[in-house]
């Protein structure tokens, strides 16, 4: 019989009265370990393989030791620097004898423990679902407060459109109001269209005259330069 155990984040393959080095575990020299975090189990060709863990299988171990292991050499060196460095490192280990791995019976007592703590919870469950059922009083006094619940969401929808109404009443007039503002623009905007159009007829007419009163004067002078040069001729 062996088993495969999860132990300070190392597998190891363990069987009974085996010595195996472990990374240093806080336990004293002499102290007993129980590990529980296992993986696979083989009872004489039974293979039970976990999911992620054997549940009800544990391993008990003694600890016999704390070693240091062999030395580790770490040399360090750049070059062309004149740098270079030598350490050294000992791993600190445990060493545990593998007393017995523990199986069978506890799995099953666990699983008779669950469904009994299952089994309990149901019949809870349903001593309180008797307890809390409603009685014929309590129906009837839901069923006259279901009217009630009906009138006063029928009177919030009709506030409701009461509400809509006098909004679209609003928005009407308001549209009314800028139509009849437009109206009267229009006509301002023509009547300064005509006034725009006169006041240049009569600047144009204006000139006109001006115009026609330079010729006029033209014309006498030289009527009157023509009659001085005559008669000083004769």
């Amino acid at each position: 019989m062996y088993a495969i155990v999860d132990i300070q984040g190392q597998q190891f393959k363990v069987e009974k009265e085996q010595k195996v080095f472990v990374h240093r575990l806080e336990d004293k020299e002499g102290s007993k370990v129980t590990f529980d975090q296992v993986l696979l189990v083989d009872n004489d060709g039974k293979i039970d393989v976990g999911a992620p863990v054997v549940k009800g299988v544990s391993v008990n171990a003694t600890v016999v030791s704390h070693v240091k292991g062999d030395k580790v050499k770490v040399f360090k060196k750049k070059r062309r620097k004149g740098y270079q460095k030598l350490n050294g490192h000992r791993q600190s280990f445990t060493e545990l004898m593998i007393d017995d791995i523990a199986s069978g019976g506890t799995a099953k007592k666990s699983e008779t423990q669950a469904s009994a703590t299952k089994a309990a919870t149901k019949s809870e469950t349903a001593q309180e679902t008797t307890t809390e059922k409603p009685s014929s009083t309590e129906k009837e006094t839901k069923a006259k407060a279901a009217p009630k619940a009906s009138a006063g969401s029928k009177t919030a929808s009709a506030t409701s459109k009461s509400k809509s109404t006098s909004g679209e009443t609003k928005e009407t007039k308001s549209t009314a109001a800028a139509k009849q503002q437009e109206e009267t623009k229009k006509p301002v905007s023509k009547t300064k269209s005509t006034t725009k159009s006169q006041s240049t007829s009569t600047t144009t007419a204006g000139k006109k005259k001006a115009a026609d009163e330079t010729k006029d004067e033209k014309t006498t002078e030289k009527k009157d330069d023509n009659e001085s040069t005559k008669s000083e001729n004769e």
